[in-house]
């Protein structure tokens, strides 16, 4: 596996290596020993899969507060997504910053978000799966959002913001600087 750390500490990109031949590949896709030599001790308790059936869906930016908090491994199992993790740690020094990877199936590229930030992507063509790994299980009644077009965040997504493709719980999401309940 490689690693790239990208201009957040702790948003790491994880690429597998693939082995290929005639009948097609293997990847090793997730390997917590791996994880822990760079630091990473994480326990996932839940897989996630998500369908959008078309390109410029957008879902996010979600996360859940204390004690339910998540770390995210995401993953594109078909088609490619913009995928943004957005630090929410009020005491960080990158808040309200962000990090936006282009996941892809055909690559097998992986994200992994830390607790403490909003997460979302964005479909970039029809059809798109997405699976993911998270640190804790779903807890509606700490769920929230930040809104994934606050201006303030200066997400550069790669569809209009009238063309987006949005539940009315992203639609009606706070922006970051009037979310009450953050990190």
């Amino acid at each position: 596996m490689e690693f790239i750390e990208h201009e957040i500490s702790g948003v790491l990109e994880i690429r597998p290596r693939k082995f290929e031949d005639s009948r097609g590949y293997f990847a090793e896709t997730y390997k917590r020993s791996a994880l822990k030599e760079r630091g990473v001790d994480l326990e996932f308790v839940q897989d996630n899969k998500s369908l959008s059936r078309e390109a410029g869906t957008i879902r996010g930016l979600h996360f859940q507060l204390p004690p339910f908090e998540q770390a995210k491994l995401v993953s594109v199992l078909r088609g490619s997504i913009l995928d943004v993790a957005v630090d929410i740690r009020r005491a960080s020094p990158t808040f309200g910053r962000h990090v936006a990877v282009t996941l892809t199936a055909s690559d097998g590229n992986q994200l992994l978000i830390p607790a403490g930030f909003a997460h979302g992507f964005c479909t970039l063509e029809p059809d798109c799966e997405i699976a993911y790994k998270v640190s804790n299980p779903y807890a509606p009644a700490q769920d929230r959002a930040v809104l994934w077009s606050d201006p303030a965040l200066a997400i550069a997504w790669p569809i209009a913001l009238a063309e987006a493709k949005l539940s009315d719980k992203d639609m009606r999401a706070p922006l970051l600087a009037d979310a009450p309940d953050l990190f």
